[in-house]
Parts: C-alpha cells; sequence; structure tokens
C-alpha cells in the first residue's frame, strides 16, 4: 500500500471546521520567487470556485510552498484540488507535489495563534526582516 494512501486514508472532511493546509511545489522547486507567480498564488485563495468550498482566513506563500488556513464548506481533497488547478492555469504549468497536508484545528481561539505562524514564516525564512516588506501573505483580522 502507497504511504501516501495511509495518510489519506484517515483524513477527514469537516464542514465549518478549521484546517491548516501545506502544499509543496514539485521537489520543492521555488516556484514563487518572481512577482507575478507570486501574485497568482496569492489570488487565487479568493477565486469564486474555491471560495465556495473554503473560506480563506490567513495564507502565505513562500517561495517553495503555500500555507493556507480555511474554514471548510465542502470536502476538503476538492478545495486543494480547486486552488491548485487555479495556480497552475495562472501559471501555464503545474508546481504543484501531489497530496498535501492538513491538520484540523481543534479549538477556535487557538486561529489566531495559527495565523500568526502562518504570516510569521517569512520572517523565520529570513526572507525579509518585516512582515510588512512581504507582500504575499493575508489574514482576516488585519
Amino acid at each position: 500500500m502507497q504511504e501516501s494512501y495511509r495518510l489519506r486514508r484517515g483524513r477527514l472532511s469537516l464542514e465549518n471546521a478549521y484546517y491548516l493546509i501545506t502544499i509543496t511545489t514539485q521537489n520543492r522547486y521555488p516556484a514563487f520567487t518572481s512577482f507575478q507567480a507570486a501574485c497568482c498564488a496569492s489570488r487565487c485563495f479568493y477565486q469564486p470556485r474555491v471560495q465556495e468550498l473554503a473560506a480563506t482566513i490567513s495564507f502565505v506563500v513562500m517561495p517553495d510552498h503555500v500555507h493556507w488556513l480555511i474554514q471548510l464548506n465542502e470536502r476538503l481533497p476538492e478545495a486543494v484540488r480547486r486552488y491548485k488547478s487555479y495556480v497552475s492555469l495562472g501559471l501555464g504549468e503545474s508546481a504543484w507535489q501531489r497530496g498535501f497536508h492538513d491538520r484540523m484545528i481543534r479549538q477556535e481561539e487557538s486561529l489566531r495563534d495559527v495565523a500568526r505562524y502562518i504570516v510569521g514564516n517569512p520572517l523565520r525564512a529570513n526572507l525579509v526582516q518585516d512582515i510588512n516588506h512581504y507582500s504575499y501573505w493575508d489574514a482576516v483580522w488585519l
């Protein structure tokens, strides 16, 4: 049995639940270093066909992966598939590794902490010294 199948077997898609999703690029290639590519990946979180499946709470686009905090409206794999598809269409090629990592957030009061973790990624990766100098993130509380 493939390892990725075993990981997906226990995956739940609970409507109205919050999930932290991590999606990586193929071979961790830095596909989102250009302004156009990073803007495309950022805009696709708010594409209406993606938003009907998952409301975006927070995200960050890093050079070789994205973190996405959502409130799920439908099936989790379909929401991620749509997002990845719209980014691939915008880029003119698929940049993504198969699959994704998800973690269900158990308590609403920890949502802001998870969003802060997401937004802090460019700082921890030393891409910028001030988060205001990094353009490819958002959170509903701002």
